[in-house]
């Protein structure tokens, strides 16, 4: 049976594949312009920018300044700030790309970086102001609202979830100390390389998972289940499209959920799932709260 669902799975798309190739190839038009026109210009740079600091000392500063927030809070270290900050800032799945480049650095132990893939990959302030809030629910405001949504919900599934694993791994002695001193040439090389393959990657999922959300016949915004920008699209404004959007935005679809597995290749996504789900949940019920107070 593990073996059956897969291969009925892909036998199913090539049907469709060959039954709708004009909405196939319409919707791979659509996910190359969606990357050449946001997913490129809005995470390339962020990218290069994120993993410049971190191999030029970013992670020693963040561990004594972030330290008293990020103890209270999530019984985790300050370094710990940084994926979590790059994800609420940068967008998908930015958190996710910083909390592996830490583990892989040294600076974060596997369980840190396991459990912190569960809160730190968010959904960044531009597209939930521009393309959620004033493109299809037709307010700005709503964008602003529904970033502050998503900054406490992606909160309060982190506390939970340090508060139900405790387990923080070995203790690193060496994580205050440089792991490589790197010139700066160096580092900008190296950053820019990696940051056009993880770049790469997330297009090439945007444009997987925008053809199939294309093919698949899901109704309005269940489709944010498959693909977030897709499922966000097809809502309407007004309060049930509202509620939709904090859930959606929260859960940010499976596309989002390989995007982050690409670039955080080797570690454990069992609170990664656990995470995005829980703060669909908050997020939908903190959206339905407010409409009941404003």
């Amino acid at each position: 049976m593990k073996k059956a669902f897969p291969v009925l799975t892909i036998l199913g798309i090539s049907i469709l594949l060959l039954y709708r190739p004009d909405a196939a190839a319409a919707a791979v038009r659509e996910g190359l312009q969606l990357c050449a026109g946001t997913v490129i210009p809005s995470l390339f740079p962020f990218f290069v920018v994120i993993s410049l600091l971190l191999q030029l000392g970013l992670a020693d500063y963040l561990q004594g300044v972030c330290g008293p927030v990020m103890g209270p809070l999530f019984h985790m270290r300050g370094v710990c700030a940084l994926p979590l900050l790059a994800g609420l800032l940068g967008g998908y799945p930015t958190g996710a790309r910083t909390a592996a480049e830490l583990y892989r650095q040294g600076r974060l132990s596997r369980q840190e970086a396991e459990l912190l893939l569960g809160f730190c990959d968010n959904c960044g302030p531009a597209f939930l102001l521009s393309y959620v809030g004033a493109g299809v629910l037709g307010s700005p405001q709503a964008g602003v609202w529904l970033f502050g949504i998503h900054i406490v919900s992606a909160l309060l599934a982190g506390m939970l979830l340090c508060r139900v694993w405790r387990d923080r791994g070995p203790g690193l002695l060496g994580s205050s100390l440089p792991v490589k001193v790197l010139t700066f040439p160096e580092a900008l090389t190296s950053s820019v390389s990696s940051a056009i393959t993880s770049t790469l990657n997330i297009c090439a999922f945007v444009v997987l998972f925008r053809t199939l959300a294309a093919l698949t016949p899901l109704p309005g915004g269940l489709l944010g289940v498959l693909e977030m920008v897709t499922g966000i699209a097809a809502l309407e404004p007004g309060r049930a499209g509202w509620i939709a959007a904090a859930a959606v935005t929260g859960w940010g679809g499976l596309s989002v959920h390989c995007q982050a597995m690409s670039v955080a290749e080797g570690l454990s996504f069992r609170w990664h799932w656990a995470g995005k789900a829980l703060q669909a949940g908050i997020s939908a019920g903190l959206a339905a709260a407010l409409t009941l107070l404003f």
